[in-house]
């Protein structure tokens, strides 16, 4: 297997409990994450990855109707998660995506494999040119194990890939920048119950206006700038949050046994 693709879902939420199953115009939000990355044509499959947390159930049963298969771990070691998860099916990339974005376009998936070099260890949206929300990580499967091996920090632990972000001079970094022109202040993500709203607008036009259920980023980005008062809905929110609030907590990890 070369491209795993791996969406980060859990129910356990502080922001926005069960955010990832709410119903978003008559499927879970986590359904419409899984149809859009599975319209990749580059990606070999499709998974879930959450923690052995009993609240998670509800996503084991979602994705045992879909046909999707799950990986389950450590609720705060995330790092370890995927790791213990992709060492199963050693492919040669993973990529990381979280399920609180149902905006996706696989599209921009595409590109950006398309387009990775083949000595990069790490391609992300690292300089925020696109939306919150189309959020995409291709990690080699080499780095990760790396990462899981070496990272000591609790918040390189919980965000999975900050260790390598963080340590450009041992893995080769690959930028994935807009081609559109820069739109990272939009922000289609869904932490919070005023970006749901937003999304929910979006799909409400698309999905029920339009009967259009394969709208992509740049429909989304005409949609919105159109009607500048959905875009107000989330104004308010700073992207990575969690990151931040992640980093203020720090702690180190005894990592020996890893």
């Amino acid at each position: 297997m070369k491209y795993l693709a791996m969406i980060q879902a859990r129910c356990g939420s502080t922001r926005f409990p069960n955010k990832v199953l709410i119903d978003l115009c008559g499927k879970p939000a986590l359904q419409r994450m899984i149809e859009r990355v599975q319209r990749s044509k580059l990606v070999d499959e499709v998974m879930v990855v959450t923690s052995i947390e009993k609240n998670n159930l509800p996503i084991l049963k979602l994705c045992s109707e879909l046909g999707i298969r799950v990986g389950v771990g450590s609720e705060d070691d995330v790092l370890d998660r995927f790791y213990q998860t992709s060492k199963l099916l050693k492919p040669e990339y993973v990529i990381r995506l979280t399920a609180d974005c149902p905006c996706f376009d696989a599209e921009l998936l595409d590109m950006a494999i398309a387009s990775m070099e083949p000595d990069a260890d790490y391609r992300a949206m690292i300089s925020e040119t696109f939306a919150d929300g189309l959020d995409l990580e291709i990690v080699k499967y080499s780095a990760l194990e790396k990462a899981w091996r070496e990272a000591n920090h609790s918040f390189e632990r919980e965000h999975v890939t900050q260790y390598i972000i963080r340590h450009p001079e041992i893995f080769k970094l690959q930028d994935f920048e807009s081609s559109d022109g820069n739109f990272g202040n939009h922000r289609w993500t869904v932490d919070e119950p005023e970006d749901f709203e937003l999304v929910k607008r979006v799909y409400e036009h698309f999905e029920e206006e339009l009967s259009k259920d394969d709208f992509g980023y740049r429909d989304i980005i005409e949609f919105l700038e159109s009607k500048p008062e959905i875009m107000e809905l989330n104004k308010k929110y700073a992207r990575n949050e969690g990151l931040n609030k992640s980093i203020k907590e720090d702690r180190l990890i005894d990592v020996s046994d890893m």
